[in-house]
């Protein structure tokens, strides 16, 4: 099976920026991240994989499973959001007071 990653990439990079932006005008402290958690979950779901919620709280886990047997990769990422006052103006600035993604 061949991809075209480039292409793929550029029509999902849209979507990509709109979301990235709409969590981080949104930021939720550690333990809090319920929305946050929940559009994870949706995306890797919409992706087809099996996803599991609600670890640790808020930890969601995607998983991709191959045909056959072999390594596994993990790849893990933080979506807490630290307790401090964002300053800048853009755009996308955090609109709950006091927690900002840096």
């Amino acid at each position: 099976m061949s991809i075209d990653l480039d292409g793929a990439v550029e029509e999902a990079y849209p979507e990509m920026i709109r979301l990235r932006r709409d969590i981080h005008r949104r930021p939720e402290l550690a333990f809090l991240e319920v929305r946050t958690a929940s559009l994870v979950a949706d995306r890797l779901r919409a992706l087809g994989l099996e996803v599991k919620t609600g670890l640790s709280k808020t930890g969601v886990v995607g998983l991709l499973k191959g045909e056959g047997d072999g390594k596994t990769l993990l790849i893990r990422a933080d979506m807490d959001a630290l307790p401090i006052d964002e300053s800048s103006a853009l755009d996308f600035s955090s609109q709950n007071p006091g927690a900002m993604h840096a």
